[in-house]
C-alpha cells in the first residue's frame, strides 16, 4: 500500500486488479470514452483487462509509467485509477492522469490521492517536476490540479480532442518540487 485517507487507499497496479478495473472501466464508460479512450478500449472484457494490467504492472516494474488505484479500504471496491506518465528520467519530470467512478466525482478523493502521490513520487521516484494536462472543458480535472497547487502554464494548441469534439486547446498544469 502506497498511502490511506478518510476510507481509501492507494496501490499500485497488480496482477489481481484485472476485474476490478473492467467493472470500473465498463460501468463508467461515459466517462472514460471522453477523455480516456485508450484505457476504456483496452478493457472491454476480462480478458482485454488481464492483458492490460499485466502490461501496467510491467510498465511499473520498468519504471516506464505508473498506474495506481483508488479503492475503498473497507469493501476493496475501486473507486478511481491515476496515471504517472510521460517519466522523463532525465528531467525527473512526469505528468498525472486520473479518474474517477461517477459513484465518487465531486468528494475531492482524487485531489487527495494526487495529493499523496506527488509526495509519493518526489520521495520514492525522485521526481521533481509535475504536470497535469487537462482539456479547458474538464472543469473537475483542472479543480484537482488547482486543489494542489498546481498553476496555470500555457495553453497547448490542437494537442488532444476528445472523441466526437472540434480541437479545443488544452491547459498544461505544471508544479516544480524542490
Amino acid at each position: 500500500m502506497i498511502a490511506q485517507f478518510d476510507g481509501f487507499e492507494i496501490n499500485s497496479i497488480h496482477n489481481g486488479d484485472a476485474w476490478k478495473i473492467c467493472d470500473f472501466t465498463i460501468t463508467n464508460n461515459d466517462r472514460l470514452k471522453r477523455y480516456f479512450p485508450k484505457t476504456l478500449e483496452q478493457n472491454q472484457n476480462p480478458t482485454l483487462s488481464q492483458l492490460f494490467v499485466e502490461n501496467k504492472v510491467r510498465q511499473f516494474e520498468r519504471k516506464e509509467e505508473f498506474l495506481f488505484t483508488v479503492k475503498q479500504s473497507e469493501t476493496r471496491n475501486l473507486v478511481g485509477l491515476i496515471y504517472i506518465k510521460e517519466i522523463d528520467w532525465d528531467k525527473k519530470q512526469g505528468e498525472f492522469a486520473y479518474c474517477i467512478d461517477y459513484n465518487f466525482k465531486g468528494k475531492e478523493i482524487i485531489s487527495k490521492a494526487v495529493e499523496l502521490l506527488l509526495d509519493y513520487a518526489s520521495k520514492e521516484l525522485g521526481l521533481k517536476a509535475f504536470q497535469i494536462i487537462a482539456h479547458k472543458d474538464n472543469l473537475s480535472s483542472i479543480k484537482v490540479a488547482l486543489n494542489n497547487s498546481f498553476e496555470w502554464q500555457k495553453t497547448l494548441k490542437n494537442e488532444f480532442t476528445p472523441i466526437g469534439e472540434k480541437p479545443l486547446d488544452m491547459e498544461l498544469y505544471e508544479l516544480y518540487k524542490s
